[in-house]
């Protein structure tokens, strides 16, 4: 792996994310994440006891920002590295559509909008009462019918 070798000033301006990154790029595969902070605490010049008292911090960091991606068993890696498989599964894929070139039953839809009703026809809303004629019986009229 080369070092990387950045000036005081450069250093300043970055955070652990940024230097994550570049070691990441470098490095070109997966890291666990106390070797990555590792590597990021020797970068940057900072002592060894900031290991324990930061990487809790570090992960958080990492989690947050949108360039890592957090992989099985405490790896970290570039998320640029990895590609997301979206599956769409389209519902109407399954649905058969059966398409009849049969024209007996078109002209039949035709016909049928074509039937023009006489107005000497008899209409169901009649205010006759279609149940005028019906009786009511209990089991006394019936026994005395038989």
């Amino acid at each position: 792996m080369k070092s990387i070798k950045l000036s005081a000033e450069e250093l300043e301006q970055m955070s652990y994310a940024d230097v994550a990154n570049l070691v990441l790029k470098e490095k070109g595969k997966k890291m666990p994440i106390q070797d990555l902070f590792k590597q990021v605490i020797k970068i940057m010049g900072l002592p060894e006891s900031y290991f324990e008292n930061k990487i809790g911090d570090f992960f958080g960091l990492l989690s947050t920002d949108q360039r890592f991606i957090m992989l099985e068993k405490g790896f970290w890696d570039l998320k640029s590295n990895h590609s997301t498989k979206v599956v769409i599964e389209d519902e109407e894929e399954d649905e058969e559509i059966v398409v009849e070139d049969d024209d007996t039953d078109l002209e039949e839809e035709q016909e049928e909008e074509e039937i023009n009703y006489d107005d000497d026809t008899v209409d169901d809303d009649d205010d006759e009462d279609d149940l005028k004629d019906l009786v009511i019986m209990d089991e006394n009229d019936e026994q005395e019918m038989m």
